[in-house]
């Protein structure tokens, strides 16, 4: 199994996977065998996302690895494995054929959760950056424009810390217009690294007003969520979202993230239609 190929002068096309909630991979397996004939060149596998128990991340990617042919790009965080946890799933990813890695801080643990499920934040994102470079790893870093940090500047200096510490490509939250992406081009033009544009298709006009106000680094665009309002049909009006970045993606960025959201892997292929 060879690593993901990412650079600056190609186009890397990845679909973002959540393991399954419990043991049984195969249903997902199969379905995610079925994109085969997709222009896809890898997954890229999430680790407890929300701060939610799914089965292992490391574990899902070696048998998607073994499933479909293609690499699997393990998401690391500091949140849920002390310092010698992660040395070991790192040097466990190798053992297992895993080359790539995306290191972020994870979400937090919800409140009502707190009370018995902990941080561990042995490392921050940088040091477990150095750990993932220094234990042979490609190694990814995210790049969160949250609108909360009232624009890119403070996030693109995170950015360039990140690279500092040795990330070799960057994977952006999701875009959804023209505007966002050039204000992301001018905020970055500096940075050296391959980038990949996150894509996140919406669903219905619910979908797209709860990721603008409830989920932390997603900015849906009012026009945008206006167009969500309007469609007569809001997963077709999602998918010509979707496309729209995409092309955008193909003209600026060394590749695009798409993220299903809630396993709707259906809503691929005519994002990808004569991709």
């Amino acid at each position: 199994m060879t690593g993901l190929s990412v650079r600056k002068d190609g186009f890397t096309i990845t679909v973002e996977v959540v393991p399954p909630e419990g043991p049984q991979a195969a249903p997902l397996l199969s379905t995610l065998e079925a994109l085969q004939q997709l222009p896809i060149d890898g997954f890229s596998v999430a680790t407890n996302p929300v701060a939610k128990p799914r089965m292992s991340a490391m574990a899902f990617c070696a048998l998607l690895q073994q499933q479909t042919g293609r690499p699997a790009i393990l998401h690391c965080t500091t949140r849920d494995h002390n310092r010698l946890s992660l040395q070991g799933m790192l040097w466990g990813a190798l053992a297992l054929g895993i080359e790539t890695v995306l290191v972020a801080t994870g979400d937090f643990v919800a409140l009502k959760d707190r009370a018995t499920t902990t941080d561990v934040r042995d490392v921050d994102v940088f040091g477990l950056i150095e750990m993932a470079r220094g234990s042979g790893l490609c190694t990814g870093a995210v790049l969160d424009p949250g609108p909360e940090s009232g624009g890119l500047e403070k996030p693109v200096r995170r950015l360039e810390r990140k690279i500092a510490a040795g990330a070799q490509f960057v994977v952006t939250q999701p875009f959804y217009d023209r505007a966002g992406i050039d204000e992301l081009l001018a905020a970055t033009r500096h940075i050296e690294v391959p980038i990949i544009l996150g894509i996140l298709p919406l669903r219905s006009p619910r979908h797209a007003e709860f990721l603008h106000a409830k989920v932390a680094g997603i900015n849906v665009p009012a026009g945008v969520r206006e167009r969500m309002r309007r469609a007569e049909g809001p997963i077709a009006e999602g998918i010509a979202n979707a496309r729209e970045v995409l092309d955008l993606a193909r003209g600026h960025f060394a590749g695009a993230c798409l993220m299903p959201p809630f396993d709707r892997f259906d809503m691929l292929p005519p994002i990808l239609a004569d991709g």
